[in-house]
């Protein structure tokens, strides 16, 4: 199975949202659609959903176009779409039923999810009852309960606890090793990076990146620095000729130009007999890969 967009245009009036986009998964997992807002990440998805027509460019699933009949989606939109005022056991079989399930098919699916999101006791509750990252958790099941093949993920771990964030992280890497293909639009460059080989960053409509995620990383070099300690080393920084970046609460973020450079850092620091709590010499992260492509 795969999934091919080739060059995907959406036009708003004089304004193109959608400035032909090309992207491939030939593989099961999660591939990342990022950008900041505005840059047409959700309109993507939406002409990938067929909610929107598109304007040009084909979108297919195993050499055909792609249509309810060919692919069986899953989406989590960053929008609530829950019904307010009805029990949850009620929408949830409903959604099942709309997507073709028969009734046992539909409650050991619910059974099933109720148990692995720990929202049993919420079954005959209404969703305007339930707090956001409860919402959020009925939200995916409604996703994932006919198990589809195309599973599309709009800011999944939007407004969620970190106890709640990481149940998602894990029911999302049960779906990888079950073999979905997954596509993940966040603005948490740190889950993306947990979980995509691939990914795609979009600007204004177009696209600034595309690839693998480690070879990308791979171009950059190790030309990064973070130093964690407690005790001023700015001097000894500014010696050395290094780049300071920034400066926060538990060290430094540094640019270095080799990592002689670094190395020669690090004996001046102990020879101070300063304490050092870390000292990595890394590959930039997704984040600053993502603000150098689309930072103003």
């Amino acid at each position: 199975m795969s999934l091919d967009v080739s060059s995907l245009v959406k036009t708003f009036g004089e304004k193109t949202a959608v400035d032909h986009i090309s992207f491939k998964i030939q593989n099961p997992g999660v591939f990342g659609l990022l950008g900041t807002n505005g840059a047409g990440k959700t309109t993507t998805i939406r002409m990938i959903l067929g909610i929107l027509e598109k304007d040009g460019g084909s979108i297919q699933w195993n050499g055909k176009p792609v249509t309810r009949e060919t692919v069986k989606f899953g989406y989590l939109p960053e929008e609530r779409g829950l019904y307010p005022k009805t029990k949850i056991i009620d929408q949830l079989s409903y959604f099942g039923k709309l997507r073709g399930m028969d009734g046992k098919s539909v409650k050991k699916a619910i059974n099933y999810w109720f148990d692995r999101l720990k929202v049993t006791e919420y079954s005959n509750s209404t969703a305007e009852q339930l707090s956001k990252g409860n919402q959020q958790k009925i939200q995916f099941i409604t996703a994932l309960i006919h198990e589809p093949e195309l599973i599309i993920l709009d800011e999944p771990l939007s407004g969620l606890d970190p106890v709640n964030a990481d149940l998602f992280k894990s029911v999302i890497y049960e779906l990888v090793e079950k073999g979905k293909f997954i596509i993940m639009s966040s603005h948490q460059m740190e889950s993306i990076e947990d979980y995509c080989e691939d990914l795609i960053i979009l600007k204004d409509g177009k696209t600034v990146l595309n690839g693998n995620l480690k070879e990308i990383k791979s171009t950059y070099g190790r030309t990064n620095l973070t130093i964690n300690c407690k005790e001023e080393i700015e001097t000894l920084i500014n010696d050395q000729g290094i780049n300071l970046i920034s400066k926060n609460a538990t060290g430094y973020e540094l640019k270095i130009k080799s990592d002689e450079q670094a190395y020669n850092l690090l004996g001046e620091i102990i020879s101070s007999k300063i304490r050092l709590d870390k000292f990595e010499i890394r590959e930039p992260s997704l984040h600053e890969i993502f603000i150098e492509k689309v930072g103003e």
